[in-house]
Formats: structure tokens, sequence, C-alpha cells
């Protein structure tokens, strides 16, 4: 019994071809004695056709039996999706189904009239007209029309054999932009999980499908190359296990993004597993693998390895150079290891390794974060070279941090004697310098010189100008700073904003605090956390108990995940009510959401307790919290002393004065006071002069020895 047949009319499209011309001999065998046809409602979409050249319809295009093979631009193997031809001229879909009937008809596959065809499109049927349109035509493009022609005209998507089948023809043609394409459709169909039948028959469909050893180690190439890019790592190893097995190998660039995979999920064994099997060929362009383990040795902190590594890389075919000595030094000086850094630096000279602005720059930086500015200099004295800007910007940072101005602006200006242009960073850096030492003018003749001098100040310049200015309580000025930074055209982002708000917050002036953050929202600026957190602090410390829990509503009911601050401020708030019950609850679900409570949050927490005069659950939670690892503040132990010493106990009150001693914490005038009030309570005469001499002996006996 014949199969049932599509039958369709070839519409107009399809009549401009001259059928008559070609020779239709009915006695050639046809694949399974079956007819085929071609609708051309399913030839490509308008819009794929209009982006041809207007001409390429008006002229007649005759293939003959035998074409010259066309070459196409080659792609990279992670090439952005792009259309089917790379040819140099574009084809109409009719100029396209023209060539496609003539290839095929010189090739023996088409019988009946061309107003009515026939055919069966099955999946064995596809992967011979595939091969029989690029054997002859050798356009890859040419296939691929016919491939998706065809998976449109099914309603369904090809199977394994006839997509492995389009995958060679695209490499083959140079088309590896769709051979990509078309593997990732297949990995994606993988799943990772199961027992590996889906992965072999993949595997066998592209070697049976295969038209040559060169071309099937370069699909198995990409193909391990989607998996990568899919995490798939189980599939890329079994792939690339079954790839040895036949003699063939993955390019350096697939094994290193392979290798990276592996690295980032931990599998250090795996992936050094992966390395040592490698191919001795690629031994001589390994080095940036090697490059990877050393990274991922140094991050975890094994110096060991990673010292055996570099120092052994000629034997797995590496040539230690700049990068992998510089990736080793800067790990180095991120965990503080100076020492190490120096000396590995002078072994790279010694080794003809030249060093680059980079590598000093990490190792310069590592001293100046220690605050060891001498060994610096020095080092840069030895190395006879001169400062960057980055190395300057080290120095002048940490000086600007110790509160030496002066030393400071000092190098600043060394910057101009040397020819060097200070950056945006260098002149914030002076001028957040000059704002935490309280001195106002001389950051702003900076930022006058900064203007002055062409550089652009940056968002991180004015929050800085803002900041200083609200420090000192000069809101006025915080606001003319604001102005001026949106009329020179610089967008305030969320900080900056942050900054006029807190400071609004401070004052007490909650009502310009809500304004500015209405004036945020309307310039496209969303809050964010901090705003939030700004808000509740501010208003629980006027007293606006219930105003702070409507904006805590209104965080979690725009979507904002509170963090620490944010439940301290609940904590707070109902610790004004006295509402013990609620304070501890919010204390428990900090755990439930994965936030760890600090000092503060604690502090807050036993100043409910101690309000509610609970001082024996108060010690316990102070015990928990010591338990905990946190370490109690001046804060903290005035908040338990000033409970104890309310109720009388001056025994417990003197006792966690002792314990403040034994951890180096020194009293303030709210200590005294709470003694005393200790001593008034119990009703012992000349109060004040015993609490003074109570923390005379407590305190100060040490140092009077």
């Amino acid at each position: 019994m014949p199969c049932s047949l599509w039958r369709r009319s070839v519409q107009s499209s399809l009549a401009l071809c001259n059928f008559d011309s070609i020779p239709i001999s009915p006695g050639l065998p046809l694949l399974h004695r079956r007819h085929w046809a071609l609708p051309c409602e399913y030839l490509l979409s308008d819009s794929e056709s209009s982006s041809a050249p207007e001409d390429c319809c008006s002229h007649h295009y005759h293939c003959p039996r035998t074409t010259e093979r066309i070459s196409y631009r080659p792609c990279r193997l992670a090439a952005p999706r792009r259309r089917y031809s790379f040819s140099k001229q574009w084809f109409c879909k009719a100029d396209m189904t023209k060539r496609m009937w003539a290839n095929l008809s010189h090739r023996g596959c088409i019988l009946g009239s061309p107003n009515s065809l026939e055919v069966e499109l099955c999946e064995r049927n596809v992967v011979a007209l595939l091969n029989d349109l690029f054997e002859g035509s050798s356009d890859a493009a040419l296939a691929f029309y016919f491939f998706r022609l065809s998976q449109r005209y099914n309603g369904s998507e090809h199977g394994v054999r006839a997509v492995s089948t389009m995958v060679h023809i695209a490499v083959l043609g140079n088309m590896n932009h769709i051979a990509v394409d078309l593997l990732r459709s297949i990995a994606r169909d993988v799943d990772e999980h199961s027992d590996g039948a889906q992965h072999q028959l993949v595997f066998d469909a592209l070697r049976e499908t295969c038209r040559g050893r060169g071309v099937l180690e370069t699909v198995y190439s990409m193909l391990v190359k989607c998996y990568v890019d899919k995490g798939m790592v189980k599939m890329a190893i079994r792939l690339v296990d079954a790839m040895r097995k036949l003699g063939m190998y993955p390019t350096i660039r697939v094994y290193n993004s392979l290798i990276k995979l592996l690295l980032e999920s931990k599998q250090f064994e795996v992936a050094w597993q992966v390395f040592v099997e490698m191919p001795t060929s690629t031994f001589g362009s390994n080095q940036s693998i090697i490059t990877l383990f050393i990274r991922e040795l140094v991050a975890h902190g094994d110096f060991d390895c990673a010292y055996k590594l570099l120092f052994e890389i000629q034997k797995y075919g590496g040539q230690a150079d700049v990068v992998a000595y510089t990736t080793m030094i800067n790990s180095l000086c991120k965990w503080g290891l100076l020492k190490e850094a120096t000396a590995l630096l002078y072994k790279m000279l010694q080794l003809g390794i030249s060093h680059d602005d980079v590598l000093v720059s990490s190792v310069v930086h590592g001293y100046c974060k220690a605050g060891r500015l001498v060994d610096a200099r020095h080092l840069l004295d030895s190395l006879s070279g001169i400062p960057d800007v980055f190395v300057y910007n080290s120095f002048i940072l940490t000086l600007c941090k110790n509160g030496n101005m002066v030393e400071a602006y000092e190098l600043f200006k060394e910057m101009f004697e040397v020819g060097l242009d200070p950056d945006s960073f260098n002149y914030t850096t002076i001028i957040d310098g000059y704002c935490r030492a309280c001195e106002i003018d001389q950051a702003l003749k900076t930022f006058a010189l900064m203007l002055k001098r062409g550089v652009e100040p940056t968002v991180l310049t004015y929050t800085v100008l803002i900041e200083s200015y609200c420090d000192r309580n000069d809101l006025c000025g915080a606001e003319y700073i604001l102005s001026v930074m949106k009329m020179e055209g610089v967008q305030p982002d969320v900080v900056t904003y942050n900054t006029l708000i807190n400071g609004y917050s401070k004052k007490g002036h909650m009502h310009s605090a809500y304004e500015l953050k209405d004036v945020m929202e309307k310039d496209g600026v969303s809050a964010d956390v901090v705003t939030y957190n700004i808000l509740m602090h501010g208003l629980i410390k006027r007293g606006y108990v219930k105003e702070s829990r409507e904006v805590f509503n209104e965080l979690v009911r725009r979507g904002f995940s509170p963090d620490r601050i944010t439940f301290t401020n609940v904590i707070d708030s109902y610790s004004q009510d006295e509402n013990l019950e609620e304070a501890f609850l919010i204390w428990c679900s900090m755990s439930n959401n994965g936030i760890k409570p600090d000092v503060v949050t604690c502090s807050a927490l036993l100043n409910c307790f101690c309000k509610r005069q609970r001082m024996q659950d108060a010690s316990v939670l102070f015990h928990k919290m010591l338990d905990a690892g946190l370490k109690p503040d001046l804060i903290l132990y005035n908040t338990l002393i000033c409970g104890f010493c309310k109720e009388g106990n001056i025994s417990e009150a003197c006792r966690f004065m002792f314990m403040m001693k034994e951890n180096d914490i020194f009293p303030n005038n709210l200590t005294y006071e709470a003694l005393v009030c200790c001593f008034e309570k119990i009703g012992v005469k000349n109060a004040a002069e015993n609490a003074a001499m109570k923390m005379q002996e407590i305190f100060f006996e040490k140092y009077n020895d």
C-alpha cells in the first residue's frame, strides 16, 4: 500500500521556473518510489526575502550540472544569530527555489509535472535530499534553505539524523553559526540526569552522518562547547571521553571553557584530570588553562600547590609569563602576604620576565593598604620606574585615611611635576580627605582646580561634598551642591539622594526628607532599602513609632527584602513602646530570613528587656550573644548596667563593669550616672562620691599601677 501523499499546487512564484528546459526522465528511480512537491507558501517569509536587493529577481539564473563551490566567510563558534547565507549575493525566494529545483532535477530526484508534484518528506528522504543538494551545488545555504522549507512543510521538528546531516553540511560550507544553533537545539533536548541514552543517540547520529574525520572532530568540539555553555558538565566530559577513544580532541578554547566551568563548580580534581588527558600537541597553547588553575588554588589559599604549579609549568607545556606571576602576586597581596609577594616579584625579574604597571601597582597597593608607605616607596625606588596614576592614588588614599593631608597633597602636586594628569578619582580622593579632616575650604579649592583643568566631576565627587555639608549640619550648602550637580547635567544616583535624606533625618526635618524622596522618584531614581531604613530611623528617634512601621510596610509591599538595619529599626520601634513580645518575635524572624543579628540589634532588644525590668532574661540573652561570637560595645554594656542599677542590683552592675574592663572598653558619663542612680536607690549617702570611688576602683586601678 502506498503511503499517504501530500498534494499541493505550485503557485505563481514556483511557476517562474522554466521547467520545460529541465530534462525529466520518467524511468529514473526515486527515493522509496515516492513523488515530492514543494509548496511556495512554505518558502521564506516576506520579511526574510525583503532584505535581498531589488534587482536580485531580474536576472535569470541558470544552474549547470556541476557548479563551482561557493565559499563563505568563516564564523566564530560563539557568533550571534544571523541569516542563513553568508554568500556575497543574496537570492530572493524565487531564485532559491529555481536553484533548488535545478540541482535536484540534475540529480534525478524529481518526477511528475511542475504543476502538481508529490513527496513524502520522511527523515530518510530529507537526509538523502540534503546530501544531493550539497553535492550538486556545494552550497550549504541552499541545503539549509531546503532544510527549513521541509521542516515547515512537515509542521514538526526534524529528527536527530536530519539535523546531524545539516550540521555537517553547515561546517563544510563555512556556516558554523548555523551548525552551532542546531547543536544547541540538540543539547537542549538532552537530559543530563538520564542514563546517557540520548547523548549516545546524538553521538552515533553525528558519527554516522559525518562527511570526514576533520569535520566530525569540529562538530564534536562544537557540541562540547554547547554543553559547557548550558552548564551540562557531565555531558561535556562524557563527550570528551568518547572523542578521545576515537583519537579526537576538542580545540584548546573548548578545553579552556570546560576546565573553567569545572573550576567554578568546585570540581578541581576532575578539571585536573581533563587537563592531563589533553593531547600533547596542544601543550604549547595551554598557558591560559594553567593560569586558571593557579587562580583557583590561590583563591582557596593553597599557595603551596600554586607555587609548585608555577615553577613546574614547563613540565605541562606552558611558559611562565607576566600573567601567571601577576595572578599569583596579586592574590598574595590580597591575603596580606606582602613579603612573599615582593620576593616573587624579584624572582620574576631574575628570570628575565619584564614587569608591567599592573603588577607593580598591585604590590604597592598592598603595602599602602597595610599602612606601610615606606616599604611601598622603597619598592618603587628599587624598580626605578615612574609610578602611574593608580600607584599615586594608592599612596594618596592611604595618607588621606590616616589624616595626613599635607603629605597627601604634596604627592598630588608631584603628579603634575612628573607629567601625569590626575583623573577624577585622584581629585575625589583628595576632596574626600579634606572633607574627613573638616577642611571644607580646601576641599572646595581642590574642586575648583578640578573644574579649571577640565576634569569632569563624577557622581561620587558631588556625593562626597554633599555628605561633608550634611556632617557640618549645613543643609543649605548640601542643597546647593545638589542643584549645581543637576545644572551640570550629572544625574544624582540613589546614594546621593540617600546622603541628603540622611542629613534631613538627623536634623529631624522629616518633611524635607519625604519631599526629597518624592523628587528622587520623579527623577527616575527608585528608592532602595537604605532609603527606607533612613526614614524609619529618623521617625523612631523623633518618637513617630507608628509612622515608622508604616514605612516598613511600604518597604515590604514594594518587594524589598528587609536587611539587618531594617529589622533593627523595627525592634527599636517596639522597644520604644515596651512591646517585648513583638520585638522578640521580630528578632527570632531574622534567623528565618537568613540574617544574623549584630550588636546593635541585640542592644535594641536588650533595651526592651530592661524597660520591662526583666533583667534575668536580659542577662541570659547577653550570654547567648557572647556564645554566638558577638562582641559587646559600650552602648550595650550601658544598657545592661542601667537596667540593673534601676533595680538597685549593684553587684550585677559592677560585674558588667568588670567585663567592660576586661574587654578594654572605657566607661562614659552615662555609666557614671547609672551608678550614681543605683547608690541613691539603695540609700547610700554621698552617692556621687561613692560612685566615683567605685569606678576608680574598677577601671583605673591598673592605670595607677
